[in-house]
């Protein structure tokens, strides 16, 4: 598939679609992460500004994502498709693109390599990569089609691979560190350690790059701890941006701590993890919901290592449930970009 290294060219918006416009009075947000993390906080987004743009990674290797990767040697869709689809317009037209972008062939007698188990708009996403020959341009075209309320991005201009190394017992009972690799894999393993990006040095997206540049909030997180947050802090040029840019930067925590990827590490150790990972990246809040935070005190220096203010707020949904409520979250958000908390 082309990469593309010179400036986007004007990508013509179907007429029939509708068309998002910016206000002057819009923060500039840049959002990124992956999955469904980060659709929580572009569906939370959303509502507060129309000039948002959608960074994600590009590491995936399971599912539907992962065959069309491995066959076609693209960028995985899958994450992509989820942005497109939370900044969908919250019209029919908008909706009825969403549900078919998320739509997923499933049949009981299906045989291998068949379409069972691919969602329609990775299908579609690649559709337009190898007619246009730039996956941006692609991405804008599906976004146009739903009549996105901003801009998804890649990470990176190529397809990452992510591993890390786990403590495993092996014969004889003694310790052995094992490294896993693929996203999907590693996402399972628990109690990761040493994680990277393979290549290291990948290209990141320019557009990207220019977004974060031209941000006025950049937000990370909330998702999956190493393997859709930690990443964008792992490649080069984009930790570089991050690092660099003059915007406000806004750090989302999750609902639920101890996960696969994250056993037994407390929401404090979260925020050193990333201290450790990127010890130059600097955050001013650090938005958590003070239900699920554990220790207060030993959150809050935990954060004051990254420089940053806490920002309690309950942003989860009714019922105890661990996700995001989108208007809650809006909420919070809309609180830390005017100042009125902390």
């Amino acid at each position: 598939m082309a990469i593309r290294t010179g400036p986007l060219p004007m990508v013509p918006v179907p007429s029939s679609a509708p068309v998002p416009q910016h206000q002057e009075t819009d923060p500039a947000v840049v959002a990124l992460g992956g999955g469904h993390g980060l659709s929580a906080s572009l569906s939370a987004l959303r509502l507060l500004t129309s000039d948002l743009t959608a960074i994600v990674t590009v590491a995936d290797d399971g599912g539907s994502s992962g065959r069309l990767r491995q066959e076609m040697g693209v960028l995985p869709p899958g994450d992509l498709r989820m942005a497109l689809s939370a900044l969908c317009d919250d019209t029919d037209w908008g909706r009825t693109w969403r549900d078919v972008m998320q739509h997923r062939f499933l049949s009981e007698r299906a045989p291998a390599g068949s379409l069972q188990g691919h969602a329609m708009g990775n299908l579609l996403i690649v559709t337009l990569w190898e007619l246009l020959g730039d996956p941006v341009a692609g991405l804008q075209w599906a976004g146009a089609l739903l009549g996105a309320r901003g801009q998804v991005l890649p990470m990176a201009s190529v397809p990452l691979t992510i591993e890390g190394d786990v403590p495993s017992t092996g014969p004889g009972d003694e310790s052995i560190v094992e490294t896993i690799t693929g996203q999907a894999s590693l996402a399972v393993a628990g109690n990761v350690q040493n994680v990277r990006l393979i290549p290291p040095d990948a290209p990141a997206c320019v557009d990207a790059l220019n977004a974060i540049e031209l941000a006025d909030w950049v937000v990370l997180g909330p998702g999956s701890w190493y393997t859709s947050v930690l990443p964008h802090l792992l490649l080069p040029e984009l930790r570089d941006a991050l690092c660099q840019t003059p915007a406000k930067r806004c750090l989302t925590m999750n609902l639920l701590f101890d996960t696969k990827e994250t056993t037994g590490m407390s929401a404090a150790d979260h925020l050193r993890a990333l201290a450790r990972y990127a010890p130059d990246f600097g955050v001013d809040v650090v938005l958590a919901d003070p239900e699920v935070t554990g220790d207060r005190a030993e959150f809050e220096r935990a954060a004051a290592m990254l420089g940053a203010e806490v920002v309690f707020g309950k942003v989860g949904a009714p019922g105890g449930r661990p996700v995001h409520d989108p208007l809650r979250l809006a909420t919070a958000y809309h609180d830390v970009f005017t100042g009125t908390l902390g």
